[in-house]
């Protein structure tokens, strides 16, 4: 199965940013028995790269691993050289997307407007991510000029909330600090408390 096919199917893209790279690979352990299986480091984070490798190494074909944060192509080159499958970012950088293109990978730039969204998509965009999801009705008000895109909201969403997010045509779901806050304390009990919280994400979406 295709990159971008795992992404539309298993739908939630968890974002990891700021964390201690010695901790990369037993959150991804903790996500994964939550049900997680996209994983995004964001490039901001402390050895990136480094994290990249470790998880990519540990899982294999079990998780998809991207880079988050890419603001420019050499930043891209260096990520999917280290192993990540798609490249996300915060704007419509468009070489950025060129590159993830010419490297084969997936592409999900960041944007807002409906002008933003279409240039990203009409620039080679596989995904565009749409931040802040202030709320489905935007995300339903997108879609409904431009349903060719294919929309993932971030910011904002919770197990309450994923599912109408998703009736309102989104076709993934990106969560950060809901999912993972690195800001607690890296403990055996933080770690099953992230598998709950991804058990709790993966059921919202499947019931």
């Amino acid at each position: 199965m295709s990159t971008l096919s795992r992404i539309t199917e298993e739908k939630i893209v968890a974002i990891i940013r700021g964390l201690n790279p010695s901790y990369g690979v037993a959150v991804a352990e903790a996500l994964y028995a939550g049900g997680i299986r996209i994983l995004e480091i964001t490039m901001n984070s402390d050895e990136p790269l480094s994290v990249i490798r470790q998880i990519t190494d540990r899982f294999g074909d079990r998780m998809v691993v991207g880079a988050g944060t890419v603001l420019d192509a050499d930043m891209a080159e260096a990520a999917v050289a280290a192993g990540a499958r798609f490249v996300l970012s915060p704007i419509v950088a468009v070489e950025v997307i060129r590159k993830a293109k010419d490297l084969g990978v997936v592409s999900i730039p960041g944007a807002y407007t409906a002008t933003e969204i279409y240039t990203a998509y009409k620039n080679g965009a596989d995904i565009v991510k749409v931040f802040p999801a202030t709320s489905p009705a935007y995300i339903r008000d997108i879609a409904g000029p431009l349903p060719q895109i294919p929309l993932l909201p971030t910011g904002g969403i919770t197990p309450q909330n994923i599912k109408d997010f998703k009736h309102a045509g989104a076709v993934g779901f990106g969560i950060g600090s809901a999912l993972v806050d690195t800001k607690q304390p890296m403990t055996s009990r933080y770690f099953e408390q992230i598998t709950e919280r991804a058990r709790q994400f993966v059921d919202a979406i499947t019931e």
